[in-house]
């Protein structure tokens, strides 16, 4: 599944340094806007501790780890709604992905300068929410007047998504995100071919100062009680600590680095984490000799849909899976070991995959 995160925000916030961690791709960060003309796209490893405890165990050929995409898309400005800063461009890149990174300014340094002339994470924050809702005004209003006249001669499905575009219409206008008005999730319906933008999941971005990433700052204090109605997840990291830590290749000088810092992990990985299960994802897994791999689903999918996953004859043929839990899997050190023991539950179309199962799917085509 090849879902995508938009990495967005003003220019000279941290993207293009945050994104350059985030994957080998490099793109061109450097103090002034529009550095990033077209969207990069890393492709990036989810970290998963269950992985290494399954390669301990089966000592398999290789391993696969389960991966997420990341968009760097150029810095907005105010206007580019109207087309200001190659506005158009910018927000066609934020519709194509699935879910927006929104990455905000917590720090001051004279050295880099800000579009606004001044550090405001609310600013910043408000900027490119109003930019990203008139450009989703513009969309509703455009099919509210497509429906107006089939509305009038009668026709019942278009009286209804003309209410629900209205509703969205009316929260718009005061400055809500789509996410936040509230309609039926049947109704939902009426701008799904709208792909709008302020409709998408988001996840926000602090960067900070190397002083501020264990304690964080009035900066991020502010962003948080700004967006603590929006269910909304803040998470704290210096993109110049990061972009350090990703240049080391070994595991050992890494977790020092971390140290030095007093941290327990990178903040990458918790951006990773949190950027997936943004997207509603899970893992599961298959293990053999030849092979242990992470499989990317979404939750709340059956069986069948995932075992679709690694081949569309697993969906078309299924029959089975069989299923171990991965404690189970831990204690028996085995496959036929979790046998014996009655460990392995066989499942039909109706099972609902959890995360971390670890899975062999049985069909025939």
């Amino acid at each position: 599944m090849a879902l995508q995160c938009g990495i967005v925000g003003l220019p000279n916030v941290g993207k293009s340094t945050l994104f350059n961690a985030l994957s080998s791709a490099k793109a061109e960060a450097a103090n002034f806007p529009f550095c990033t003309i077209e969207p990069n796209v890393g492709v990036v490893t989810v970290p998963d501790r269950r992985l290494q405890i399954l390669e301990s165990l089966v000592n398999p050929q290789r391993v696969m780890p389960t991966v997420i995409e990341f968009v760097d898309i150029a810095g907005l400005v105010k206007g580019a709604s109207k087309g200001e800063g190659l506005g158009n461009k910018f927000l066609a890149n934020i519709r194509e992905v699935d879910a927006i990174v929104h990455v905000i300014r917590c720090f001051q340094d004279d050295n880099v300068v800000h579009v606004a002339g001044s550090v405001d994470p609310i600013f910043d924050k408000e900027v490119i929410d109003t930019e990203l809702q008139l450009k989703d005004l513009e969309s509703v209003e455009k099919k509210i007047q497509r429906l107006e006249k089939i509305a009038k001669s009668g026709d019942a499905k278009a009286r209804k998504e003309l209410e629900t575009l209205q509703l969205f219409k009316k929260g718009l206008q005061e400055g809500k995100n789509a996410r936040a008005i509230e309609v039926e999730k049947e109704d939902l319906e009426a701008v799904r071919d709208l792909h709008l933008l302020t409709i998408k999941p988001v996840l926000y971005v602090a960067n900070v100062d190397e002083g501020s990433i264990l304690t964080g700052n009035e900066f991020v204090d502010r962003l948080k009680e700004n967006v603590k109605d929006e269910n909304a997840e803040v998470i704290v990291l210096c993109a110049a600590i990061e972009s350090q830590i990703a240049e080391f290749d070994d595991a050992e000088e890494k977790q020092m680095f971390l140290e030095e810092y007093g941290l327990d992990e990178s903040g990458l990985n918790k951006l990773i984490a949190g950027a997936y299960s943004l997207l509603n994802l899970i893992t599961y897994f298959t293990a053999g000799v030849q092979e242990v791999r992470a499989w990317t689903i979404k939750r709340g999918w059956k069986a069948p849909q995932a075992a679709g996953v690694i081949h569309t004859d697993f969906e078309r043929g299924f029959i089975k899976a069989e299923v171990i839990k991965l404690n189970d899997y831990e204690q028996y050190k085995s496959e036929a070991s979790c046998r014996e023991n009655g460990k392995i539950s066989i499942e039909g179309k109706e099972y609902v995959v959890q995360d971390g199962d670890i899975m062999h799917f049985r069909f025939n085509v």
